[in-house]
């Protein structure tokens, strides 16, 4: 199946992930007013940095632990996770198929 401008899959999303040493191994695949939609699969390390823009994890494969602001909890698929903007964030001791779907929205800095 090939990824309309409405309906996107997880392997359409994966096949166009950049794959290159040091690639950071995400692509949005919709944008639409502030919402954003990405596939987030890095590879060995998390090295990202915090957002301006609230942000949710739809994790699909994979498990590991998420450190947000000194907390640590493990993950595995299915679970959501959400991150507001500005919070300290990563993925640490995740397995090699880890992938999530990525939703940013809202204002810089966030809602109240």
């Amino acid at each position: 199946m090939a990824d309309a401008d409405w309906l996107f899959s997880l392997r359409g999303a994966e096949a166009r992930l950049p794959d290159g040493p040091g690639s950071m191994r995400f692509r949005y695949s919709l944008r639409h007013g502030t919402m954003k939609l990405g596939l987030y699969a890095p590879r060995g390390q998390d090295d990202q940095t915090p957002h301006d823009q609230d942000e949710l994890y739809w994790i699909v494969s994979g498990s590991g632990f998420f450190l947000k602001n000194g907390e640590r909890e493990p993950f595995a698929p299915q679970d959501v996770i959400f991150v507001e903007a500005g919070a300290d964030h990563r993925f640490v001791d995740f397995t090699p198929d880890f992938a999530a779907w990525v939703i940013f929205w809202g204002p810089e800095g966030g809602e109240a």
